[in-house]
């Protein structure tokens, strides 16, 4: 047998890929600000901008045009206090921003992350007591809170990112108690406390005022524990996973593939993105990596692909370039 065989021109190599991307498969964060006429460049994260929901339409007109299904949606706050209250805000930056894009078109799936470090004065996911601690049980109570104002204001699918226990559950409880039983949680389920979200802190000014996440967010040592968080999301009512980051994670995309008949999102961070996008502006990588790094993932299991690349990607593949 001689594998060199089957590589012998393009027509046979397109015909036996065992691994394709569709741009239906692709999830584009995007990150929206209080005020007017503003389309910012983030400064850690080249060709990534923060947008008033005024300067919204063109952006969303250009992704349906790419094909492009889904968007995931990240909001910074004018002001933010010790409980998140305008995350759950009737009058908030998300949920303004879900009505607007509903506004503009229908063939858009408008997914909000549900979370409070966007907009608590001390940037931690969650309820904090006098000594720090981040408060479990306490959080849920919000979390439920903000899912439900999302749902409300037409957020087709829910994604707590937030890491607390029983959250799923909790959500899920509210979300059905309210009328919204057929809108579906895709939660962060894998969640790894990271040093790839350095980007994404600084887009959402989400940083952590004093101490770390280490307590909630999952210790990247383990792989094992992310089989047994997976499986509770999905026992507590979880539709679909996300594993975050995932470069460095692909072995635990593969083995959540093989374990759990479910949807798998990866999360291509912040980090990854600038990394790779950084290298190609010094010349150091060509931009084919960015589709190569985008093949890993979706080869090592990932069902859809959460990615700051997604449009760039898009245009690639609509060109016939890929």
């Amino acid at each position: 047998m001689r594998m060199r065989r089957l590589r012998q021109n393009k027509v046979i190599r397109e015909m036996l890929k065992e691994t394709r991307l569709n741009v239906s498969e692709f999830i584009y964060p995007l990150f929206l600000v209080e005020g007017e006429n503003i389309k910012r460049e983030i400064k850690s994260m080249p060709g990534i901008y923060h947008f008033s929901l005024d300067k919204l339409e063109e952006e969303i007109l250009e992704l349906v045009d790419l094909g492009i299904k889904a968007v995931l949606l990240f909001g910074v706050p004018a002001s933010k206090d010790s409980c998140g209250s305008s995350a759950y805000a009737d009058d908030g930056i998300i949920q303004r921003g879900i009505k607007k894009i509903k506004s503009i078109t229908d063939e858009i799936l408008v997914i909000t992350d549900v979370c409070m470090c966007e907009y608590t004065d001390h940037g931690h996911c969650g309820i904090v007591d006098e000594n720090g601690n981040v408060l479990n049980d306490e959080t849920l109570e919000y979390l439920a809170k903000i899912s439900v104002s999302h749902a409300k204001m037409g957020a087709d699918i829910i994604a707590p990112s937030d890491m607390m226990d029983l959250r799923v559950e909790k959500i899920r409880k509210a979300l059905d108690e309210n009328g919204f039983k057929y809108t579906p949680i895709m939660s962060y389920s894998a969640k790894y406390a990271s040093s790839y979200y350095g980007p994404f802190r600084d887009a959402a000014e989400s940083a952590p005022q004093f101490g770390d996440r280490l307590s909630y967010q999952m210790d990247f040592h383990n792989g094992q524990e992310a089989m047994r968080e997976i499986e509770l999301d999905l026992e507590e009512g979880a539709d679909f996973i996300i594993i975050k980051p995932a470069l460095s994670y692909l072995d635990i995309i593969k083995e959540a593939k093989y374990n759990f008949n479910t949807h798998i999102v990866a999360y291509n961070v912040s980090g990854e993105y600038s990394m790779v996008t950084n290298a190609i502006k010094a010349g150091l990588l060509d931009e084919s990596i960015i589709y190569e790094k985008l093949i890993s993932i979706k080869r090592a299991g990932a069902d859809l692909i959460i990615s700051y690349h997604a449009k760039q990607m898009a245009k690639w593949i609509k060109e016939g370039k890929y």
